[in-house]
Parts: C-alpha cells; sequence; structure tokens
C-alpha cells in the first residue's frame, strides 16, 4: 500500500496518510489506523506517487 506524508507550508502535517478529500472547503485525511484530521481552507495541490507525498496549499 501506498502511504503519503502530507506537508502544508513545507511542515509536514501528517503521516502515513491513505485516503484524501476535499469538499466545501474543508480537506480530511485519514492515516493507516484510522485516524482524521481535517484542515479548512485548504486544497491538495500535488499527489506524487513515487515520492510518497501529498502537498496542501491554503486557498
Amino acid at each position: 500500500m501506498c502511504e503519503f506524508k502530507v506537508s502544508l507550508n513545507n511542515e509536514i502535517v501528517m503521516e502515513d496518510v491513505i485516503y484524501a478529500k476535499t469538499e466545501d472547503n474543508i480537506t480530511v485525511l485519514q492515516d493507516v489506523v484510522g485516524n482524521t484530521t481535517s484542515f479548512k481552507g485548504v486544497k491538495i495541490v500535488e499527489v506524487n506517487v513515487t515520492k510518497t507525498r501529498l502537498i496542501l496549499s491554503y486557498i
């Protein structure tokens, strides 16, 4: 399985992420053990499977 390191403003905010969804200005991330974190006012700007990273940016 592919787990992502998620960064926002060049800072890693979450690791081992397997699920990400942006809807209504809220991005929800979930890790391999089921923990979820929500970010308001951000969007997904890059998903790189090779480097296992997902980059968020403020809207």
